[in-house]
């Protein structure tokens, strides 16, 4: 018997012996998305047009897995980079990974159990009835409530339940990781979804420590940041972040109708550059038209109102369409128009649309672009 017969065997009899291997996938994805935007009063400045990436979509490539382990149960992993289009530098800060990194398992009767960076659970089951779960800009500004999930969570366990007659919920811990204290950096959230027919309601509470200044630094924190425009800058020294969102939707045919309500809190110590807790109350509105398979407008309003340290208003409204080139590839415009007034705790409120990417205006800023998106 020649070797390659030999091989043959030998490889024929250990399929025979061994026990049979589970089944498993592994996905690569991504989208791409860029735009060309106009801003009116931006950074001091009158007007600017620049090409900017990630305006409905999101620059991001990543890889997502599951293994069949038999039993309904299933072991799940996920990496997902962001990246900036326009000069291929990676978001997130930097990190390779800084959009998802966790390993986890799945059950069909028990749920799901994730550990790793990833999005607090209103993300999960808030979001959904959110007007950003569509398209953007309509959500509240400079993301103080992380409606948007600028901030995500490091070293977190979560878990997402099963749907039980509609509902499902979620709750989440992350450990802060500080010797001597295991309060300091910690962030825990849980939320609870309901779903009948056209009908989706949703709610939840996130809790995010700052750091303890005795232990470590101000700042030292599983919770990603939320400090990106002056709206809330002044308060990047708080103890500790109190958010809670609620929010629905219902579908009439093409149009769906929803809304959400957010509150949030800054809350200072002897640490903090400020004495007075900071606190947002945050309202949206939005109408979606699915004019034709291919065609969806949306229009929405929001008003952000803050009390207790400093006082402001902001009023926002968003009108964008969206068209579907392909299943993968769609073309949008958007325009957007923004209004402040009051304090922001560092002087006159300033115009900020949602968490956009232009710098604040002065009491008005206007955001207009035209893009395209593709997802692979």
């Amino acid at each position: 018997m020649n070797s390659y017969k030999v091989i043959l065997v030998a490889a024929g009899s250990f399929a025979a012996c061994s026990p049979a291997f589970s089944q498993s996938s592994v996905t690569l994805y991504g989208e791409l998305d860029e735009s060309i935007q106009y801003v009116h009063n931006t950074g001091g400045q009158h007007s600017q047009i620049s090409l900017q990436g990630g305006q409905i979509g999101t620059n991001k490539w990543g890889l997502k897995g599951a293994e069949d382990l038999g039993g309904g149960l299933q072991a799940v992993f996920r990496l997902e980079n962001g990246f900036d289009i326009n000069n291929g530098k990676a978001k997130q800060g930097g990190a390779l990974f800084g959009r998802y990194a966790y390993v986890g398992m799945k059950s069909d009767s028990y749920g799901t159990i994730l550990a790793g960076r990833q999005y607090d659970t209103l993300m999960d089951l808030v979001y959904p009835v959110q007007p950003n779960n569509y398209l953007y800009y309509f959500t509240t500004p400079g993301d103080v409530d992380n409606s948007d999930g600028n901030a995500r969570i490091n070293s977190q366990v979560k878990w997402l339940s099963p749907v039980w007659s509609g509902f499902r919920v979620a709750a989440a811990y992350s450990f802060g990781g500080v010797a001597g204290s295991m309060g300091s950096g910690q962030t825990y959230s849980f939320a609870t979804s309901y779903t009948a027919g056209p009908l989706m309601l949703a709610a939840g509470y996130s809790h995010a420590d700052q750091g303890n200044p005795t232990l470590s630094t101000r700042g030292t924190s599983t919770y990603g940041s939320l400090f990106l425009s002056p709206v809330n800058e002044a308060y990047s020294t708080a103890k500790a972040i109190n958010i809670a969102r609620a929010g629905a939707k219902y579908s009439i045919g093409p149009v769906t109708l929803g809304g959400y309500y957010s509150y949030s809190e800054y809350l200072p110590d002897a640490y903090s550059k400020f004495r007075i807790a900071e606190r947002y109350n945050n309202g949206s509105i939005y109408a979606n038209w699915n004019i034709t398979p291919f065609v969806l407008v949306q229009v929405g309003y929001d008003l952000l109102k803050s009390h207790g340290d400093s006082s402001a208003t902001y009023n926002q409204v968003t009108l964008t369409g969206d068209y579907l080139l392909s299943k993968r590839t769609d073309v949008y415009a958007s325009a957007s128009y923004g209004h402040a007034s009051g304090h922001n705790g560092l002087g006159v409120a300033q115009a900020v649309i949602a968490d956009s990417f232009p710098a604040a205006g002065n009491a008005s800023q206007t955001l207009v672009f035209l893009g395209m998106r593709h997802r692979f």
